[in-house]
């Protein structure tokens, strides 16, 4: 199970409307989402938490370029959701960059001497996702949760309590 809110920011205060994601396949998707969700291209969140395993803050800021927070990048990547939001430049990876074996360059005709068949298991690609948080942790400093605050959040209550923080724990307990 997931649960997705938008979280956009209004003169009047901020406004909830929770969102499916089906559809989204990309971070470009997801971005245009949000913009969707503020007309006067104000600060939209996206909120998105799976399973009281991870959760993840995309923010976006009129026609910036998305800014995004996972708490748990591991977690998050076993989820077609959390995929949207690893991009390769928020892994650290060059981007278009292929983890996988160079198939092209592979000699596959059954003469690998010594090679064993967990040793592929072993390379930089089984670490390339840290079970660790990944991302921009000062995207809501000017909004009142510094970076310190973000990573100590507990996937479970995570969303609730950012939204506490910014004033809008009603408004999003609404769409949950």
């Amino acid at each position: 199970m997931y649960f997705a809110a938008l979280l956009a920011r209004t003169e009047d205060g901020w406004e909830a409307s929770d969102t499916e994601l089906d559809d989204v396949e990309t971070l470009s998707d997801l971005a245009d989402l949000a913009r969707e969700a503020s007309p006067d291209e104000d600060t939209v969140l996206v909120l998105i938490e799976q399973e009281d395993a991870w959760f993840g803050v995309v923010r976006v800021d009129g026609e910036d370029d998305p800014r995004i927070y996972v708490s748990d990048a591991a977690a998050a990547a076993r989820s077609a959701y959390g995929e949207l939001l690893l991009t390769d430049e928020l892994l650290g990876r060059e981007p278009g960059a292929d983890d996988g074996p160079d198939l092209d360059a592979l000699d596959l005709d059954g003469t690998e001497d010594g090679e064993s068949e967990d040793d592929d298991e072993e390379g930089p690609a089984a670490d390339a996702v840290p079970h660790s948080p990944v991302g921009d942790s000062e995207i809501l400093d000017d909004l009142g949760i510094g970076e310190k605050e973000l990573r100590a959040l507990d996937a479970d209550d995570a969303l609730s309590a950012i939204a506490e923080a910014l004033g809008a724990s009603e408004v999003l307990e609404t769409v949950r």
